[in-house]
């Protein structure tokens, strides 16, 4: 696991500022919830954490992200590294469709050109559905298609893929949107597991879920025509029961977004 820090991040695409000088201390071993409303910047800031901000051709960015203390951005460092370190999960679940279950949690290793005997991909494979939380369901259909999975099953799957190139950070964008009540209970105890050995990033609207998981939160707002900003952040606890911003008050307690 790894602190990750965001110093003065503004974010544009095009001429379009989309985030003005975000900065936050992403604790090793912690859950930190990005909540906030709509088009506010959350997953803009979520996606510079692991350099795909720069995949869209028009996106520009400044300021630094420091993994450990190491600017990932630094020219003499490799995009593959960090992406590496930083694993992410997105909103909705996007196993690869014709790999089977065994090849999907493997799939990283290819990506990043690292090569395992079979006994060590077997034993990853398994450790890393353990992890997610779903050896027992498919232990015994490793080779059926990913995309066979239930959409909570499925979600797991991307959890085990991102964890087998081993990151120290993992980011999540809205994992449970698309999922029901208890696929999203099952995630949310994954997490809690993972928490142990991976620094963990949320963005979540589902204010229960950020009081459930998180260990501290940042309270992302843009105002009408202005760009995404962080209004507080601190303490899980305290950001929902004694915030120092009336408008973090409002918005965890359902009044607006």
């Amino acid at each position: 696991m790894a602190e990750i820090e965001a110093r003065e991040l503004t974010a544009w695409f095009g001429s379009h500022k989309v985030l003005d000088r975000v900065s936050l201390t992403m604790r090793a071993g912690g859950i930190t919830a990005l909540i906030g409303p709509s088009g506010c910047g959350k997953s803009t800031f979520l996606r510079i954490l692991n350099r795909m901000h720069e995949l869209v051709p028009s996106a520009q960015l400044a300021g630094e992200v420091l993994l450990d203390g190491q600017d990932i951005y630094d020219p003499s460092r490799r995009l593959i590294d960090a992406r590496r370190s930083i694993g992410m999960v997105f909103q909705k679940p996007n196993p690869f469709p014709a790999m089977s279950i065994r090849e999907n949690v493997l799939a990283g290793l290819r990506l990043t050109g690292t090569k395992a005997s079979r006994s060590t991909r077997d034993d990853l494979v398994e450790s890393c559905l353990t992890k997610g939380g779903l050896w027992n369901e498919v232990k015994d259909r490793l080779d059926a298609p990913g995309g066979g999975l239930s959409g909570g099953q499925q979600q797991r799957l991307c959890i085990a893929r991102s964890l087998a190139i081993k990151p120290r950070v993992l980011l999540m964008d809205e994992p449970c949107s698309a999922l029901d009540p208890t696929s999203t209970r099952v995630i949310e105890e994954t997490m809690l597991e993972l928490a142990r050995e991976v620094t963990i990033v949320i963005v979540t609207h589902n204010m229960q879920q950020a009081a459930r998981v998180s260990t501290q939160c940042a309270f992302f707002l843009a105002a009408q025509g202005t760009p995404g900003v962080i209004v507080e952040h601190g303490d899980t606890a305290a950001m929902f029961q004694s915030p120092q911003d009336q408008r973090t008050l409002d918005y965890v307690n359902g009044r607006f977004g």
